[in-house]
């Protein structure tokens, strides 16, 4: 194989000097890093947006606030109906909040997502005996209707939620535990049996528990000690939370801890302590912000969590797709590729066995036919290799080669088919070097494909002016532009689009695996390739490779 002129010979491109290790090409696609954390609320910090969202929570919280402050103390009348539907609202929200927090702990294993799993769900329970018991709302026999029931729940469910965000914000994150799904199942359990023996004696003791209720409105002075009590607990978990803030979790809980803060200030201390007054109304209302805020946001981040499973698991069945269709096409290239060596492999063999076969063996042409089989197995074997490193992820060798000579060697091997379909070759370039730096054996497979395309095309149509018309020129910049035409019928106008896909061939016993080969190639060495049609008939074939520019700086 002759490619690179050195005064009038050209040398083998096998012993020309290597530049792979001066000129390493960079990777096409490069592997994303993988992502540091997951992005759970509960362990990555707020993005901007998030931020906005937060304060501008906070102020409406605030501006609430001093509107409702002025009218706090003003009663209403007839409005124990609405008390059940906020019950059963703060019950759906308070208990899918513990249930999303329990599945975050199952998969995290963290303490301090259990503890607050456990303080809604606290929460969320007691508020269903604290509606059954509320005056004037249900007349149930087994329900007792005494006016300190219902304090005494409310009170148990104020501490205990609080004392809950307390351990929220004093346990670390790091804290975890190995078996996850027990310390639920026991914690529902203990939570439940807990829950059910204090509502049960507090129904059939009440008489001997401190009055925290003179009537159905108005509190005794007993009572002012939960609101203080309350009160300090969110102080406390306020202060940790800040103290320690680490995610977005974080920042919501103090959120919510202010809600809780301000529902306290309207329902006891504005309100005056009187329920159902716009105080208290204003303070439930409040407390129902404070539990679907988490609610609407781990909703919003298990909606995320799940948009973004779908799309990996898409882009997974896109990747796995991608790389069944990658191995297709590497298998049906090597098939087209390597199926010309073996065919003129095959013809030499039965050629050199009927000069063997004669009564005078003709010896010097069965070792002619032996010579070419042998230069057509190097050629297979350069074929494959060159496959096989166009298909790997690392840097590809790439030496100086003439283009000259990578064309006039495909001319030459193509000769015994151009002989036989009388198609001529017309060489429309000069004689001198056109240096490129490439891989030799990929580009010579390039022009040979594409010389093939056009003999075969031309070799059966009915057409009395057969040629192939090759040039070199220089393209854009520092470029050069090969183009390779022919008389024949063309590209069909449906196809031109389409001509350089895989498995897209413009012939009917094709694979339509030469053209998308020839894009790889050339495209890999920094060029393009595209086709037009030749008038008056034809098409004409044209790519453009990047030329030598530092040879000088090489010493070549």
């Amino acid at each position: 194989m002759r490619l690179l002129e050195s005064g009038h010979e050209c040398l083998p491109w096998d012993r020309l000097p290597s530049l792979s290790d001066a000129t390493s090409w960079e990777r096409a696609m490069r592997v994303m890093s993988s992502e540091l954390d997951d992005r759970l609320i509960t362990s990555s910090l707020p993005t901007d947006a998030q931020l906005r969202v937060i304060f501008a929570v906070v102020a409406l919280l605030v501006v609430a606030l001093v509107v409702t402050a002025p009218y706090a103390h003003q009663a209403t009348d007839g409005t124990e109906i609405f008390v059940p539907a906020y019950a059963a609202a703060i019950f759906v929200i308070e208990v899918t909040t513990a249930a999303i927090l329990l599945a975050t702990f199952r998969v995290r294993g963290s303490v301090q997502l259990f503890v607050l799993a456990l303080g809604y769900l606290l929460s969320g329970f007691l508020s269903v005996p604290w509606a059954l018991t509320f005056p004037g709302v249900f007349e149930i026999a087994w329900f007792d209707q005494n006016l300190q029931s219902t304090a005494w729940i409310a009170a148990i469910r104020r501490i205990g939620f609080a004392s809950a965000l307390v351990g929220y914000a004093v346990i670390g994150p790091g804290l975890t535990v190995r078996t996850p799904e027990r310390w639920i199942l026991s914690g529902i359990g203990a939570l439940a049996v807990v829950l059910t023996t204090l509502v049960t004696f507090i129904m059939g003791n009440v008489d001997f528990l401190p009055h925290f209720m003179t009537d159905a409105r108005t509190t005794t002075t007993a009572w002012r000690y939960i609101p203080m009590l309350a009160l300090f607990l969110y102080m406390v978990a306020f202060m940790a939370l800040v103290a320690r803030i680490r995610s977005t979790l974080d920042i919501w809980m103090c959120v919510v801890v202010f809600s809780l803060c301000v529902e306290i200030l309207l329902i006891s201390y504005l309100g005056g302590a009187t329920r159902l007054s716009v105080g208290w109304w204003s303070g439930r209302f409040f407390g129902l912000m404070a539990a679907g805020t988490i609610l609407l946001v781990l909703l919003a981040e298990t909606t995320e969590n799940y948009m973004r499973l779908a799309r990996a698991a898409a882009n997974e069945r896109r990747t796995r797709f991608n790389r069944l269709a990658a191995m297709e096409a590497l298998s049906a290239s090597i098939a087209h590729e390597i199926n010309q060596p073996l065919s003129s492999m095959v013809t030499d063999a039965n050629a050199g066995q009927r000069w063997l076969s004669r009564d005078e063996p003709e010896i010097e042409h069965a070792r002619n036919a032996l010579k070419r089989i042998a230069d057509e197995g190097y050629r297979a074997d350069k074929i494959v290799a060159g496959i096989r490193q166009m298909f790997q992820t690392g840097a590809q060798d790439r030496e100086f080669v003439d283009l000259k000579c990578v064309i006039e060697d495909a001319v030459a091997r193509s000769l015994q088919d151009r002989s036989a379909a009388r198609i001529e070759v017309e060489k429309l370039y000069r004689d001198e070097p056109k240096m490129v730096i490439g891989n030799a054996g990929q580009l010579l497979q390039v022009v040979a494909n594409l010389l093939d395309n056009a003999v075969d095309a031309m070799k059966d149509s009915g057409i009395r002016s057969r040629k192939i018309s090759i040039g070199i020129a220089h393209g854009d910049g520092d470029e050069v532009e090969v183009s390779i035409s022919d008389t024949g019928p063309g590209v069909r106008p449906e196809i031109l689009d389409r001509v350089f896909l895989p498995f897209v061939s413009t012939k009917p016993e094709g694979m339509g695996m030469g053209l998308m080969f020839c894009r790889s190639v050339v495209e890999a060495h920094g060029g393009r390739i595209w086709t037009t049609e030749n008038k008056p008939a034809g098409a004409v074939f044209r790519f453009t490779l990047p030329t030598d520019t530092l040879s000088s700086d090489r010493g070549l």
